[in-house]
């Protein structure tokens, strides 16, 4: 495993140039509190300012990695992006840089996945995340779905994570054995918002000369078909009824459980699900049924999960804990809305789950657990 620390990568961003003032921020509305006088004594500018310094954070450390993955010999390729890279615009069903210079997997011009470096050496891939948060019990999830998806389009890899934390981060201890944790000093971009603010000149931009540098449209990955396979897994877990347990527990179909975050089995009746919810609001609802699914918790065990879509551009995602219902409101232009238009056409009466049903569904998996540092 690769080992990066203050000792391999020098604290400070001089060695830097003006590299950083050449990516892609969105300052108007910090700069419209400024200019309202509220400053870092105003929870409404911390939290503006934190989301600005998180961006820069990522390209400082981007800067840093290139530099350090140039001279480091384990290290045998790495993707090239940001303001390093021409804008090109982002392909489906493929690993593309994105117009604002990410790396990103889309599905359907829908994106499924970002990373914010990738580096190859001769038998791995790390995936690097790079974030300010301050506890990282609530990255698994994410780093579980990052990692799936690149064993599925990089099957030759073994596939591990690099965490980019400040120190202080908690939580460092319960992460899986794939992800090593680089902790930096702590980092403030105060002088590249002033610098930004008053559009001082640049110095040219330092780019990085290497042989190492790939481009991500040129790399060759292996087939991932999202939809195809979010059918085959539909059809393949109700091949038993309710569900095929043998098939659930299978690692492929786990490692595509954590690319979608859940798996559907089916649908209820919506007169069921008010006996289940009758707190769960339908008014003016265009709801014909409610489509059920199985997601993972952050403890090792499974849950059920209900997804009610009440006009075309209207989801909600309902969670039920005892009498307490949980209503998440789905973005109108995310994935998840999709996945429900592609349901639509795949899921015939066929999936349908009666109670009785479910109540066995609910059974079999409160039983089941999976491996947390997986």
């Amino acid at each position: 495993m690769l080992t990066i620390n203050e000792t391999v990568i020098p604290e400070g961003d001089a060695e830097l140039g003006d590299n950083l003032l050449y990516y892609d921020y969105n300052i108007d509305h910090l700069l419209s509190l400024e200019a309202k006088g509220l400053t870092m004594e105003d929870e409404g500018y911390i939290s503006a300012f934190r989301s600005f310094e998180g961006e820069v954070y990522e390209n400082y450390i981007y800067e840093k990695l290139l530099r350090f993955a140039t001279n480091e010999p384990k290290i045998k390729s790495f993707i090239i992006k940001g303001p390093h890279k021409h804008r090109t615009r982002a392909q489906s069903d493929a690993l593309s840089v994105s117009w604002k210079g990410q790396i990103i997997y889309r599905a359907r011009h829908k994106e499924i996945g970002e990373f914010d470096g990738l580096l190859f050496t001769d038998k791995e891939l790390y995936f690097v995340e790079m974030t300010l948060v301050k506890s990282v019990s609530n990255l698994k999830k994410r780093l579980r779905k990052k990692r799936a998806l690149l064993e599925v389009l990089f099957p030759r890899y073994t596939v591990k994570a690099l965490l980019v934390l400040n120190e202080g981060a908690t939580g460092t201890s319960d992460l899986p054995p794939y992800a090593s944790v680089w902790l930096t000093k702590p980092y403030s971009a105060r002088h590249i918002l002033d610098r930004l603010s008053t559009k001082s000149p640049r110095a040219p931009m330092i780019r990085v000369q290497s042989a190492k540098i790939a481009h991500a449209e040129e790399l060759k990955i292996a087939s991932f078909k999202y939809y195809s396979t979010l059918s085959w897994m539909l059809r393949s877990l109700r091949a038993k009824s309710p569900i095929d347990m043998d098939f659930f527990n299978r690692g492929t179909t786990q490692r595509y459980h954590d690319i979608y975050t859940k798996v559907y089995v089916g649908y209820l009746s919506v007169e069921d699900f008010k006996t289940l919810a009758p707190e769960a609001k339908f008014e003016g609802s265009n709801a014909t049924r409610v489509v059920v699914a199985i997601e993972k918790d952050h403890v090792g065990g499974y849950f059920l999960t209900y997804f009610v879509r009440h006009s075309s551009k209207k989801l909600d995602n309902i969670t039920l804990t005892g009498s307490t219902v949980r209503t998440e409101k789905k973005d109108p232009f995310g994935i998840t809305l999709t996945e429900m238009n592609h349901l639509d056409k795949v899921m015939d009466e066929s999936f349908l789950l009666t109670l009785p049903e479910l109540r066995i569904l609910e059974d079999k998996i409160k039983n089941q657990s999976f491996i947390k540092n997986s």
